[in-house]
């Protein structure tokens, strides 16, 4: 055997020893690794999905104010009784989203009789999703004007 089949075999030969495998070390690297992209990635995850959960209530807060401001405009009043003394009270979206588990619910309350405001709010569920949610609860009235338990209202209502 010549000089480089003698260093090329040395090379290549393995230690009957020596399994196929990852060591120690190289697992709790990758693992180290995975750890750090989980703790970046699941907040900016859980406020992506807060963010879609605001999102989803604001449009039912303003549907409502839409359903409130059409019987304005038949009863003059946005509570539940037109000026001839018929009709019921508005029927409003009661949650957020409006079929399944509620992550909001939605009420409204009513100025003095005969009711000339209205202010709807959106308060998280007790132990759901939103409960943390920085904004808290959302509020719209009947000028337009929309509010927040906390956080800013460009955050909260959008820019």
């Amino acid at each position: 055997m010549n000089k480089i089949e003698q260093s090329h075999s040395r090379f290549h030969h393995r230690s009957p020893n020596r399994e196929k495998g990852m060591t120690l070390i190289e697992l709790m690297i990758v693992v180290v690794i995975i750890g750090i992209l989980a703790a970046i990635a699941y907040p900016n995850y859980a406020q992506y999905v807060q963010r879609g959960n605001r999102a989803e209530a604001r449009s039912i807060l303003l549907e409502n104010a839409q359903i409130l401001e059409r019987n304005y405009t038949t009863a003059n009043r946005y509570d539940d009784t037109r000026q001839d003394g018929t009709g019921g009270a508005p029927v409003i979206i009661a949650q957020s989203p409006k079929t399944g588990t509620p992550k909001y619910n939605i009420a409204p309350a009513y100025g003095a009789a005969p009711a000339q405001t209205f202010r709807l709010t959106a308060t998280p569920v007790v132990g759901g999703p939103m409960a943390s949610d920085v904004c808290g609860a959302l509020t719209l009235d009947n000028t337009g004007v929309r509010g927040q338990g906390g956080g800013t209202t460009d955050v909260c209502w959008g820019k």
